[in-house]
């Protein structure tokens, strides 16, 4: 969550095609248009292109030519949620995230569910994750953030469990509506998402968010409408803002110099929920905008370029 005005390069949105793996692990290909793979029942599952690559998200479909029966469906083994969109009985909607630091190895997407007849039925797809390619960045900053006192590590630890408590939440309803945005006015591009940190010449975990340079001051803005579920100061974050859409998928806007929302708000996209500051662990003012989902830490460019 750190901003240096040397290290922010612009960042360019490419989705390049990922690698599916059919039922063998050797021979990957590199497919230039979504996936499709027929299944039992008449069912047929979907992926986007784009880079099955670390912090990455992949939008996902699940298809049929008659309403579909109840359907589960897992990503690397865990469960994926997947959405109606509007009246269309026939599709399911999901989002794979990448977690930024998950181990480059292939993964199945997997979808479950049950005949007319009583037969269980299952069909996957298996994509090969890639490392992702992320500079390394040598930041100094205040000693206590690299070697926090007893009480602030209790502190930091404290505001984990918490967060860690918010992302464990899973709510079963799309919240948001229409497109994502980014969360301020006039900018098209943020960075620094992935960069491997040497704070105070010790090396740090990576950096899990986008960052946008800005005046202290200048207003922030949900990227989509949900409930606010977090809206206080934490150790590292600083004024940090937390935002849950729906589905396990959250936004988090942190090191705010004011918080204009609080826990319990229902906001839209477009609410002005604090404003840029340099609280918390940082090296200037700037918006540090965080995307997660199930859990995943993805660059919030993908969600913006690629909506669900």
């Amino acid at each position: 969550m750190l901003f240096s005005m040397r290290s922010l390069r612009p960042l360019t949105i490419a989705f390049s095609l990922f690698f599916l793996l059919p039922l063998s692990l050797s021979a990957a290909t590199t497919p230039a248009a979504p996936i499709r793979k027929s299944c039992a029942s008449g069912i047929a599952l979907q992926v986007s292109p784009g880079p099955a690559v670390q912090g990455s998200l992949l939008l996902v479909k699940v298809q049929s030519k008659k309403a579909l029966p109840e359907i589960k469906s897992e990503w690397d083994g865990k469960p994926t949620p997947l959405w109606r969109e509007g009246s269309d009985a026939a599709t399911l909607h999901g989002l794979l995230g990448i977690d930024l630091e998950l181990h480059p190895a292939p993964y199945e997407w997997k979808v479950m569910w049950t005949d007319a007849d009583g037969t269980a039925q299952s069909c996957s797809v298996l994509l090969a994750v890639r490392a992702g390619k992320f500079a390394t960045e040598h930041l100094k900053v205040e000693n206590q953030f690299v070697q926090p006192n007893p009480e602030q590590e209790k502190r930091a630890a404290e505001d984990q469990k918490k967060m860690r408590a918010i992302y464990d939440t899973v709510t079963p309803e799309v919240l948001w509506t229409g497109k994502f945005r980014l969360p301020l006015k006039d900018v098209t591009t943020g960075g620094n998402f992935g960069r491997r940190r040497v704070l105070n010449g010790q090396p740090r975990s990576p950096h899990t968010g986008v960052d946008f340079p800005a005046m202290a001051g200048t207003p922030v803005y949900a990227s989509q409408s949900g409930n606010v579920v977090l809206a206080e100061e934490l150790y590292y974050s600083g004024n940090t803002v937390v935002i849950d859409h729906g589905y396990g998928i959250y936004t988090l806007y942190a090191h705010l110099s004011a918080i204009d929302a609080h826990a319990g708000d229902k906001v839209s996209a477009g609410t002005e929920i604090g404003k840029v500051g340099a609280t918390g662990r940082v090296t200037g003012p700037h918006l540090h905008w965080g995307l997660t989902i199930q859990h995943a830490r993805v660059n919030g460019m993908n969600i913006v370029q690629r909506q669900p």
